[in-house]
């Protein structure tokens, strides 16, 4: 049965962006992690070459979508060996973490693992399907209902990576539990600090993880991010052949299948290392910008050693430094957003542009050198 659902959160902060969209110099929006760069042109160029699309799409993906997906985890993530029955393309990855729990029979009586910092549509698709929500990091922690875990590395907000004895000993603790172990992997290609800077963040899929058996083992991702297709809502899950027919023939039931225009671009996305490359380094440049100003600002950086955000603390409570950033004209994310345990955090993300990333950061440096005797 679905549970009640709480309001959107972003509501919340409709105040603080008419705040700052009143600053002389406009608004510099660091609070959605929606990206504003152009989508490549290899990725455009194909989907424009795909616009005869009469027949109905495929659930699974078409075979030139199922190699491409196989070949980038092979390529990319250190995951060899996939067949088809281990792929599946999704519509986005947000639709997939709330409908999955239903999708697999999770129910009422049943536990949810997810982060403790958490993106909110897990705790989402736990209500959904009438499941409990547990936040924990903990394997340890997990209770003996637990049916479904989440894992999310790197993390969305903090940026923390999982590494492969972490993800090990979860998959190890949801074979004792019996249940289907998830990683969002979707900033995957976003490493900043050592060792990520020289070797690939490892999957939950990664044999040294799963010691070769991937039954009940799912990792999920989104071009969103790494090429910049947001727009597209083009995802894709793998794993597990037998958690992923059951994903295959709800979806089939239900109609829900990636337009045949768009699961072309995927293929180009996938088939192309050098603008993935390009991306990285445009954020990695706003990243250098953006972090040492807040911290000259007096916000301390918890984690963030991947992914698209900054993960930070000035030591107040997180909607006075909400407050005080929409003076500024920087609108971030509240902590409280991503759980109940991070009353003092907020989230900034990279999507913006390099001119208002520079903008956000003599901001802050200014109104550091205001607040210096």
């Amino acid at each position: 049965m679905l549970k009640p659902l709480p309001d959107y959160p972003w509501d919340q902060m409709l105040p603080f962006a008419q705040q700052a969209r009143a600053h002389p110099d406009g608004i510099v929006d660091l609070s959605i992690g929606s990206p504003v760069d152009a989508t490549p042109p290899v990725v455009q160029t194909a989907l424009a070459h795909a616009t005869d699309a009469h027949a109905y799409p495929q659930t699974t993906g078409t075979p030139a979508l199922q190699r491409a997906i196989i070949s980038w985890y092979a390529r990319r993530r250190g995951v060899p060996g996939l067949a088809d029955a281990n792929v599946l393309p999704t519509i986005g990855s947000k639709e997939l973490v709330a409908l999955l729990p239903f999708m697999i029979g999770v129910g009422e009586g049943d536990t949810i693992v997810h982060p403790r910092a958490a993106y909110p549509t897990y705790a989402i698709g736990a209500a959904m399907a009438g499941a409990d929500a547990f936040p924990s990091d903990d394997p340890a922690e997990w209770p003996e209902t637990t049916k479904l875990i989440w894992l999310n590395s790197p993390g969305n907000p903090d940026g923390r990576v999982l590494t492969v004895p972490a993800l090990r000993a979860a998959v190890a603790r949801a074979r004792e539990l019996g249940a289907v172990i998830v990683n969002d992997e979707c900033y995957a290609e976003l490493g900043w600090d050592a060792p990520w800077t020289t070797e690939p963040i490892p999957s939950i899929l990664d044999p040294r993880v799963t010691g070769g058996n991937i039954d009940n083992v799912v990792a999920i991702y989104s071009l969103s991010k790494q090429s910049n297709m947001a727009g597209y809502r083009g995802a894709f899950a793998a794993g597990g052949a037998g958690v992923l027919g059951r994903l295959l023939t709800v979806r089939k039931h239900a109609g829900l299948m990636l337009p045949a225009p768009l699961q072309a671009a995927m293929v180009a996305a996938l088939g192309d290392d050098e603008h993935v490359a390009v991306q990285r380094e445009r954020y990695r440049a706003r990243r250098e910008v953006l972090l040492p100003a807040l911290v000259a600002a007096g916000f301390h950086i918890d984690n963030s050693e991947a992914g698209l955000y900054l993960w930070a603390s000035a030591g107040v409570d997180a909607w006075d430094s909400i407050r005080q950033l929409a003076a500024l004209g920087i609108l971030a994310g509240p902590g409280p957003f991503y759980g109940a345990f991070y009353p003092r955090h907020v989230r900034f993300s990279l999507t913006a542009s390099d001119e208002r990333i520079n903008a956000a950061a003599e901001r802050l440096r200014a109104s550091a050198d205001e607040a210096t005797p």
